[in-house]
């Protein structure tokens, strides 16, 4: 079957191009090679999209659950079933409905039901703190929320705080079948029974109420309508609600199956990445079903279980963010690991070193594969990648090159004005994958969104980075990650990538602190290699090291060894933690 013709048109007369900016540079359709630099997105709601690919392939695995397999014909079925209960229970097209929820078949049929019924997905971390869901929920309006019954507790708590108090609970054996079903409470100690005076619905019941359901349900949608609502990540500012529409996520499932030219229907996924992150649902999720490919739910893991699960599935893919690639490295259970099945490898959600790229690029080739693990880049505001490593060409310290109707633009930060190849400047954004805004905060979004002279609405990312002649991109650091010290800017990847190249280090993480003379010093906080105890002459040859790779300025003032490095929700290095760890140290000194 050709995917590329059969799938990504559901209904042709509804699939649009994307204009091309006019002005802009594009040198990265030089090296795309036999990759579409310009494509049609369907315009309509990203479930027709899903029932598409269900039509071509109707026995293909749509997901598999612990086991339990769920063909793209049963699937739709099931999505179709919520949708008519969402209705039945009153939800109507433009509602906001909350999904609390890791990776499971209930959080996922009820996404796309969401949107066959023309509602918008609200997703938020299971584990946020009780003050974020009340303000998660209650900003977003959302008239229902669905969460899992082992976080009941932290609802009740809360529920007299919500604009809107009704709750859907679903256990996590709501999604297995046979033995396991009968067998997973005896695993779960920790887990509270549901109060018998608890008033919720539970999914079961919701799902038999959509079975009867005889009204209409099914919502033509646009392209343009909000699908969901997701949250940046809040580690450079206060977190917001990002809009995102159809062509987003239509968009997004189309460019990256294209641009990661490695796909086909007789794949699967290692679907790690939480379904409330951009890159689990946008890339994870919702690319993956796009395309006719095998989604493995992984509701929760730690570093031993996911060298178990690559073991048992084999997947054909694998996406995560750089400290997951890391952890990899350090498991004994992995050296058993064949890995020679893998067609695609992506690390996104926070920059990649060069060092760690070649260390897992290394443990591949090692383990039977012929790819290459390939960086991706992007933010929530653009769902999630849009920039991606072609397959059979790498630049060192590249993020890649723009995806297809992508258009990248290296501006002088705070304007419009676009710099030389190789010049220091803000990344900008232009593409079907742009978010509408942020929710109720349209200060936020004319600072982010901004029409430029050539009439285009641009994404300031508030990232730096440059571009070559060739249109490859490079990530430098966050605008407001820069440190200024002495008046030089220092960029924390760069001494990063110094440290890490150390064969003592498995992992850094550099940050500035205050300083009376110098505004700020450079901090480095270093995880070492298994077996390798920290010591004084240990930072020394460190910094040596460092000395040789970095202009003065740029070298660490102060170095802390940690067996550990605090992460954010979604598993990036959590720095700015670890600014306040720092600045919580200088106030109780002044005191």
């Amino acid at each position: 079957m050709n995917l590329y013709d059969d799938i990504y048109h559901p209904v042709t007369d509804r699939c649009i191009p994307f204009p091309v900016p006019e002005g802009v540079k594009t040198p990265w359709f030089k090296v795309a090679g036999d990759i579409p630099v310009t494509l049609k997105y369907y315009n309509g709601p990203m479930i027709d999209t899903i029932e598409t690919t269900a039509k071509a392939c109707p026995n293909n695995y749509a997901y598999n659950f612990y086991g339990n397999k769920v063909t793209f014909r049963d699937f739709i079925t099931q999505i179709h079933d919520a949708a008519k209960a969402l209705c039945a229970y009153g939800v109507k097209p433009g509602d906001r409905v909350t999904i609390c929820m890791p990776n499971t078949p209930q959080a996922i049929i009820l996404f796309y039901a969401l949107n066959r019924m023309g509602a918008v997905a609200n997703m938020i971390h299971p584990l946020s703190g009780e003050e974020e869901i009340v303000n998660y929920i209650n900003d977003s309006n959302s008239v229902l929320c669905l969460t899992l019954l082992q976080f009941y507790p932290k609802f009740a708590r809360i529920r007299s705080r919500l604009n809107n108090k009704r709750l859907l609970i679903c256990d996590i054996t709501d999604g297995l079948v046979g033995i396991k079903k009968v067998l997973f409470p005896f695993t779960r100690k920790d887990v509270e029974k549901l109060p018998k005076d608890a008033d919720v619905l539970l999914w079961k019941d919701f799902i038999r109420t959509g079975k009867k359901y005889t009204g209409s349900y099914i919502y033509d949608g646009d392209g343009s309508d909000v699908a969901a609502i997701l949250y940046s990540g809040g580690t450079t500012g206060t977190t917001k609600g990002i809009l995102l529409t159809n062509l987003n996520f239509n968009a997004l499932a189309l460019q990256t199956g294209t641009a990661g030219n490695c796909i086909g229907t007789d794949s699967t996924c290692l679907a790690i990445m939480p379904v409330f992150h951009g890159f689990g649902l946008g890339v994870c999720i919702n690319t993956m079903l796009y395309w006719g490919i095998t989604a493995i739910l992984v509701p929760q893991f730690n570093p031993k279980s996911y060298c178990q699960l690559l073991a048992k599935y084999k997947p054909n893919f694998i996406a995560g963010v750089p400290t997951l690639f890391e952890a990899l490295l350090r498991l004994e259970d992995a050296q058993k690991l064949d890995m020679s099945q893998l067609r695609g490898i992506f690390s996104g959600g926070d920059s990649l070193s060069i060092e760690l790229k070649n260390k897992v690029d290394a443990f591949l080739k090692e383990h039977g594969s012929t790819e290459q693990v390939r960086e991706g880049y992007g933010t929530t505001e653009s769902v999630t990648a849009c920039c991606l490593t072609p397959r059979f060409t790498y630049k060192e310290g590249s993020i890649g090159i723009p995806f297809p109707d992508t258009y990248f633009k290296i501006c002088t930060p705070s304007t419009h004005d676009e710099v030389p190849y190789g010049t220091l400047g803000e990344i900008c954004i232009h593409g079907p994958s742009v978010m509408l805004g942020y929710m109720n905060n349209p200060k936020e979004t004319a600072q982010t969104l901004q029409v430029h002279e050539d009439g285009q609405l641009w994404l300031h990312t508030g990232d730096l980075g440059t571009m070559d002649e060739e249109g490859f991109v490079y990530f430098k650091q966050r605008l407001k990650r820069m440190i200024i010290t002495s008046g030089y800017n220092v960029y924390p990847s760069q001494v990063e990538n110094a440290i890490d190249a150390h064969e003592s280090v498995l992992m850094s993480t550099v940050i500035g602190v205050k300083d009376d003379y110098k505004m700020q010093r450079v901090k480095a906080f270093i995880v070492l290699k298994p077996g390798i105890k920290p010591s004084e002459a240990l930072k020394k040859e460190i910094l040596d090291h460092c000395a040789t790779r970095l202009p003065k300025y740029a070298l660490p003032r102060e170095v802390e060894f940690r067996a550990d490095l605090p992460k954010t929700l979604v598993g990036k290095v959590a720095f700015t933690v670890l600014e306040k760890e720092e600045e919580a140290k200088a106030n109780a000194q002044k005191q």
